[in-house]
């Protein structure tokens, strides 16, 4: 597997270790894209049993993307020094978003430099 492979996998690994910490459960699945100067995070299968019940409405979904957001904010320090312990880049800004329709969640992390070039 080539470097860039190898840290793509480090920090899926590391993303659904914290989702487990964080919520109880880890993803079922996930994948990591270092493209240029950014790490796009796709986990699968994140929603709890509790979560993926208050799906059915659109309240519920609300409830679910409001904690979320709070929980990946209070998590960004930790998340960004997993990042930079991994890579040796410098995270300038968070993304994230979950969706409630497939149960997966996206986390962006802009970097501050072309991770990608620096790999090849």
């Amino acid at each position: 597997m080539s470097k860039k492979g190898l840290m793509e996998e480090k920090v899926t690994n590391a993303m659904i270790k914290i989702q487990k910490e964080q919520t109880g459960r880890g993803a079922t699945s996930g994948k990591s894209y270092i493209i240029q100067d950014m790490i796009a995070v796709r986990l699968r299968g994140v929603l709890t049993p509790a979560e993926s019940k208050l799906t059915h409405d659109s309240e519920g979904c609300r409830l679910i993307k409001d904690l979320r957001f709070h929980l990946e904010h209070m998590t960004r320090p930790q998340m960004e020094k997993i990042i930079y312990d991994i890579t040796g880049v410098k995270v300038i800004s968070v993304h994230g978003d979950i969706s409630t329709k497939t149960g997966e969640r996206l986390e962006v992390f802009m970097l501050g430099e072309n991770l990608e070039e620096k790999l090849n």
